[in-house]
């Protein structure tokens, strides 16, 4: 098992139902570490750059624009497998097929308002991680 870190965010949706404090401490109970976080707006050109991996999918407009619908808050886990662990407590990406107990299930309200976003690899972790924060904002 590797310690690493990974980025998650939580989403316009989750924010507005003030479910910040319920989803973190899904993540500190699940064995993950907040070192670092913040509550921003994102703007469409933010936006469309941390997405652009997905420029050429039909829903980049959509998730663009969702995204910049409201405040999120960007965090740094910690942890033991920090990637693998987050994925499998935020469920899978349509709540209708997360499992139980996920927070995509029990928060979530479609595919595109699940509540919160993981990175899905130590790579994409890296760089989401270095988009949002410097190494001094990192607290472990």
């Amino acid at each position: 098992m590797a310690f690493e870190r990974t980025l998650s965010i939580l989403k316009p949706d989750a924010t507005n139902r003030n479910l910040t404090g319920a989803i973190n401490d899904r993540f500190e109970k699940g064995g993950l570490k907040i070192v670092a976080q913040k509550r921003l707006r994102l703007k469409r050109q933010e936006a469309e750059r941390f997405y652009e991996i997905h420029a050429e999918r039909p829903f980049y407009r959509d998730l663009v624009a969702f995204m910049t619908s409201g405040p999120v808050v960007v965090e740094v886990l910690e942890g033991e497998d920090a990637v693998s662990r987050l994925r499998e407590i935020m469920g899978a990406t349509d709540p209708e097929k997360a499992a139980n107990g996920t927070i995509r299930k029990d928060f979530g309200l479609s595919i595109e308002k699940n509540s919160v976003h993981g990175s899905d690899s130590r790579e994409n972790a890296q760089r989401e991680i270095a988009f949002f924060f410097s190494e001094i904002e990192i607290c472990p």
